[in-house]
């Protein structure tokens, strides 16, 4: 699509909480349009919510969206030409633009009590209509209102909606018509001078030369009150765009309940950055239909709101993690062992200078999982088994059946530790290994499950995973040894309701 020059957008989050990744997108979209177009994107901080703003929560902010490699032009922390860029360090402007709508008749104060509009609210549903002020103060003159304030009487001032429509061009949903009538005369100002969302939004996009406000669909709703708003102000209107909602696979609004919606979240629990970009980019926007797997560059150089979908878009965890997993299978050995490092120190398992001492077991340890991982977290679980004691590992239930049904008697996996320990004598090299075991079973005539399961059981507790003899190389001789006679102990003696020795 062809954009005015020059081209600005926003993201303007709220620090109530957690980046949301649905605020992440948001970030991401405007971004990208930004680059792809030579445009500039700022961050502005809207904390006009006194009580729930938190500054923790603006740095969480700014920590996430730098984590994924998005970088503002203008912004709290890095300034510009139209700062400030916190709201609330711009209360002068706002409260100029609310006097000039009152003196223009726009705006208008309110004394209604809160008990007056519960009643009202109650009596509106008694009667299944729809909820919403009755204008009962748009008549009251600006001379005795001005009184009232003077002397102390409570008041808010609302926006005077005009009779009429509301129309804009919507850049992904196209042609969008209000009826004023439906549209609430809102209130822009609090009683204790606090200005609402949808008036400073607009003071603050008008005053920083906004192009394009392109947001999540949440917000669809509030764009009538604010296009009312930039006329009654002879502002420029911007064009506006909103993005679709992100559902959980109930399909219903992404909450707790389906995943986690914290950008953060994710970030903790090793997901590659690329891998998260990548499926931001996916929540209602495609590069060709086909091609699930692709790099930022690819969303700059391609990104057009005009062909974000409509329809909300489903956050598939399943998804998400095969996606993470394709990252971290084309990703180095040394790159993968690198961003798991952190989290097998959190486990435990080693320090980082021992990692660092240990770095060639540590690649090794790393390789056996590396094309079976998901998360770089998940590498600290899947190789737990070779930091457990040797003598008290504890048994997956399905290993244990299985190895269980194949031992037997248990004389062939006696008569390989027989063969075996001679042979681990002179070291582990797997591959030779591998070739003289198979070499020795096909001497007896032994099916493969009959030895390998009750040995993977012994090893790792568990009924799958690396190949046994990369496991005999990561723990050495010795404890190869030792895991395989406590194992054979423990699968020969009588079962028992727990899985620990």
């Amino acid at each position: 699509m062809t954009s005015p020059s020059p081209l600005r957008v926003r993201f303007a989050p709220s620090p109530t909480g957690k980046l949301h990744v649905g605020g992440a997108r948001t970030a991401l979209f405007n971004w990208a349009f930004a680059r792809r177009h030579g445009g500039t994107f700022l961050l502005r901080i809207e904390d006009t919510d006194r009580e729930r703003s938190k500054p923790e929560y603006e740095r969480a902010i700014l920590e996430g969206l730098s984590w994924l490699g998005i970088q503002w032009d203008e912004g709290p922390d890095v300034g510009g030409p139209y700062g400030p860029y916190r709201q609330m360090e711009r209360s002068a402007q706002h409260v100029a633009a609310a006097r000039e709508l009152e003196a223009k008749g726009a705006a208008y104060r309110c004394f209604c009590t809160t008990e007056r509009l519960d009643a009202l609210r109650e009596a509106q549903a008694a009667k299944r209509e729809k909820p919403g002020y009755d204008g009962l103060c748009r008549a009251i003159p600006r001379a005795e209102a001005e009184r009232r304030v003077a002397a102390g009487e409570p008041a808010v001032l609302r926006f005077r909606v005009p009779e009429g429509h509301t129309q804009f061009v919507d850049l992904i949903r196209g042609d969008v018509t209000f009826q004023n009538a439906e549209v609430d005369d809102w209130v822009m100002v609090r009683t204790d001078g606090a200005p609402t969302y949808n008036f400073v939004v607009v003071c603050d996009d008008s005053a920083m030369a906004i192009t394009h406000v392109l947001r999540g669909e949440e917000h669809l709703t509030n764009t009538p009150k604010q296009v009312l708003l930039y006329h009654a102000l002879g502002y420029q209107v911007p064009r506006f765009g909103h993005f679709p909602l992100m559902l959980g696979t109930d399909g219903k609004k992404l909450s707790k309940r389906t995943g986690d919606t914290a950008l953060e979240d994710y970030r903790d629990k090793g997901f590659p950055k690329e891998a998260v970009l990548n499926f931001l980019c996916l929540q209602g926007w495609a590069l060709d239909g086909k091609t699930e797997v692709f790099g930022v560059e690819d969303l700059v150089a391609n990104f057009d709101p005009t062909q974000v979908s409509k329809a909300g878009s489903i956050f598939d965890i399943q998804k998400f993690l095969w996606l993470s997993g394709e990252y971290i299978r084309r990703d180095s050995l040394e790159s993968v062992a690198d961003h798991c490092a952190p989290h097998v120190v959190a486990k435990g398992w080693l320090s980082a200078s021992e990692l660092q001492s240990k770095r060639e077991w540590y690649l090794a340890a790393v390789a056996t999982e590396k094309e079976r991982i998901h998360t770089y977290a998940e590498l600290a679980e899947r190789i737990a088994y070779l930091f457990a004691p040797d003598d008290a590992l504890v048994f997956d239930d399905k290993a244990e059946a299985n190895g269980r049904k194949q031992l037997g008697d248990g004389n062939l996996v006696k008569g390989y530790v027989a063969w075996l320990t001679p042979q681990l004598a002179k070291g582990v090299e797997a591959a030779a290994l591998r070739d003289a075991t198979k070499a020795w079973m096909a001497e007896r005539g032994a099916k493969f499950p009959a030895l390998f399961q009750p040995l993977r059981c012994a090893l790792t507790g568990e009924a799958g995973g690396p190949d046994l003899f990369d496991v005999m190389a990561l723990l050495g001789p010795e404890r190869t040894l030792a895991r395989i006679e406590s194992g054979i102990r423990r699968l020969s003696a009588p079962a028992t309701t727990g899985t620990t020795p």
